[in-house]
């Protein structure tokens, strides 16, 4: 078999979730993002799955317990950011069958967010998790890349291809990296991400793959959805790639004091059993969940609230990592 990182929807032992935990990254919402992350954490533990919810400090360690099911274990550890998507390890399965995982270089989403504990988080749990670790300098954040199991991967220039990653290298040279390190050999370049996404456009709030070439792409909602250009090119581009392509509604448009939201149903995470998807408080929330669950007939779906959570930058998805069988 060749070496790959398995599709989200491959068995999983567990998932990695991240505690909410810094004031200054959810002013005025750092409790309720609790909430709704527990309440994620919650329905995979209850769904048969194990979690392991990573928490900050004894503080934050009590304050999770109070929330969270009795089934969901929790591992303190030193980070800083949620978002272990990203910070976390990405585990491959090697020629023999075998588990590693890579670690690539992080610096904080182009710069923007650097916070202790973010760079060593992955390695941490990869060490502990018994993984043995390769690491190569490619900046690459998990939420950045999106595959279906057979090789092909999709993600957005407006990430992969940005000055503030790895601004020495060629598309070519990242393409590469993708294969050697990733088992990715075909890459379905799509343009950009959402506007205001604070990642640079990554894949897995715009596009995911559901199945072997299937991806799901959103369309809007309201003529007033900011996101019906970025949706429209993501489609066409991945239809003229042979990719078959899922439509799912939009939430629309979301906005905070004024500002456009970043909000998507895309960013689900699929475990085991359950997929959970975010949602916000539009009208279009139960359209949007029960599209996707239409699309995983062998596990169940729901819809939980997500606004707090993206007050934050993200979503569950975002906040979580799984460590595949």
């Amino acid at each position: 078999m060749p070496m790959i990182m398995p599709p989200e929807w491959a068995p999983q032992d567990w998932i990695w979730i991240g505690f909410p935990h810094l004031a200054d990254e959810w002013p005025g919402w750092l409790e309720p993002a609790q909430e709704q992350m527990a309440d994620f954490a919650s329905a995979v533990a209850e769904s048969g799955q194990a979690v392991r919810l990573l928490v900050r400090d004894e503080a934050n360690e009590a304050r999770a317990r109070s929330l969270v099911s009795s089934k969901v274990t929790l591992e303190r550890r030193v980070y800083g950011d949620v978002w272990l998507r990203d910070t976390g390890p990405l585990v491959v399965h090697e020629t023999d069958g075998s588990r590693t995982a890579r670690r690539f270089g992080f610096n904080g989403w182009g710069g923007k967010y650097l916070m202790p504990g973010d760079m060593e988080i992955g390695a941490e749990l990869a060490r502990d998790a018994g993984l043995a670790i390769t690491a190569t300098p490619m900046i690459l954040e998990g939420g950045a890349v999106d595959g279906d199991g057979t090789g092909l991967v999709a993600t957005t220039e407006q990430c992969l291809l940005n000055p503030n990653r790895n601004p020495a290298m060629s598309r070519g040279e990242i393409e590469a990296q993708l294969a050697a390190q990733l088992g990715f050999t075909r890459v379905l370049w799509l343009g950009d991400g959402l506007i205001n996404d604070h990642t640079d456009g990554h894949v897995d709030n715009l596009a995911r793959f559901v199945a072997p070439n299937c991806l799901v792409v959103p369309e809007p909602t309201g003529k007033d959805d900011p996101n019906a250009a970025i949706y429209a090119d993501a489609a066409a581009r991945a239809e003229a790639f042979g990719v078959d392509v899922v439509r799912i509604p939009s939430p629309g448009r979301i906005e905070r004091d004024g500002r456009v939201e970043p909000a998507s149903y895309v960013n689900f995470a699929i475990t085991s059993h359950l997929v959970v998807v975010p949602t916000f408080g539009s009208p279009h929330d139960a359209d949007g969940v029960a599209a996707i669950a239409a699309l995983f007939p062998d596990r169940d779906t729901i819809g939980l609230p997500g606004e707090a959570v993206l007050a934050g930058g993200g979503g569950f998805h975002c906040a979580s990592q799984q460590m595949p069988t």
